[in-house]
């Protein structure tokens, strides 16, 4: 994948292991793309996008519990057009998807050629929301085998014509923690709370520990993750949306080239009607 230098500052290192070597935050005088400028964009190479049906672009967000992965992509989508772009959420596996292997329940939302799908969560969390909270029993789990798995399943995207970008908002524990705060004092926020939330706020140390493996397992040249400050959604927001517009513009810089011959036809008809 080939990334401009403000989208390299924001990949994963693995000499950096573990997200606390990551910022949560950046700088108020950092120069960031400005957001409308790369929503426009979006809005613009996404039908381009569209339009060739040549290419296919997956974003895969994922985080932490109120680390702003829905309005992330609620963003993202502000001038998309409806045609070509879909989200999915994926929560803990049920029923016939745990009695697949762990990508079946992916598969058939993937991005056909000329769209952009944006998954909340992913087949990612098979190794590392199962690693904390498991659907089978405990020892039948292989995690380096689904690690390969990943990466040969992502490599197989890329090579047929999808682009891939893995997004991590890191968000601090203590940013964490006033997320949840608001969401018990905002009545409008208050349906999101789950018991699941109590749980995942308590086994947080464990997610991220097993999310830092993932990721060092699963970061290629060709899938990489993105590191993104999560701290400020506005800032993340920024972030992402410009590593995305970059993308975009790279897969579909122009629209298809126009059939001069069905242009013609058209001109002959509606000069046939009296249309000039």
């Amino acid at each position: 994948m080939t990334l401009s230098a403000f989208a390299r500052s924001f990949l994963f290192d693995a000499n950096k292991p573990r997200f606390r070597d990551y910022p949560t935050l950046l700088d108020d005088g950092e120069n960031l793309p400005a957001l409308e400028t790369s929503l426009e964009q979006i809005g613009e190479y996404q039908r381009r996008l569209w339009a060739n049906r040549a290419r296919a672009l997956l974003l895969v967000a994922h985080g932490p519990d109120t680390s702003g992965k829905d309005s992330l992509i609620r963003t993202l989508a502000t001038y998309a057009d409806p045609a070509g772009f879909h989200a999915w959420s994926f929560s803990r596996p049920q029923g016939a998807e745990t009695r697949h292997d762990f990508l079946w329940r992916v598969m058939p939302f993937l991005p056909g050629f000329g769209e952009m799908v944006a998954f909340n969560r992913s087949h990612h969390e098979a190794v590392i929301a199962e690693r904390v909270w498991p659907v089978h029993e405990p020892e039948s789990y292989n995690w380096q085998n689904r690690y390969h798995s990943i990466r040969n399943f992502e490599g197989h995207l890329v090579e047929e014509g999808t682009t891939l970008i893995k997004i991590w908002l890191n968000l601090s524990e203590d940013e964490h923690r006033q997320r949840l705060l608001k969401r018990l004092d905002k009545p409008r926020k208050r349906w999101k709370f789950d018991k699941s939330d109590i749980d995942g706020w308590e086994k947080r140390g464990q997610y991220e520990a097993f999310a830092e493996e993932a990721m060092a397992a699963t970061h290629t040249g060709k899938a990489p993750w993105f590191i993104v400050p999560g701290d400020r959604k506005p800032q993340a927001r920024a972030v992402v949306a410009a590593v995305l517009a970059e993308q975009l513009q790279r897969l579909a810089p122009e629209y298809p080239k126009e059939d001069e011959g069905v242009l013609d036809e058209y001109r002959r008809l509606l000069a046939k009607n009296g249309v000039k």
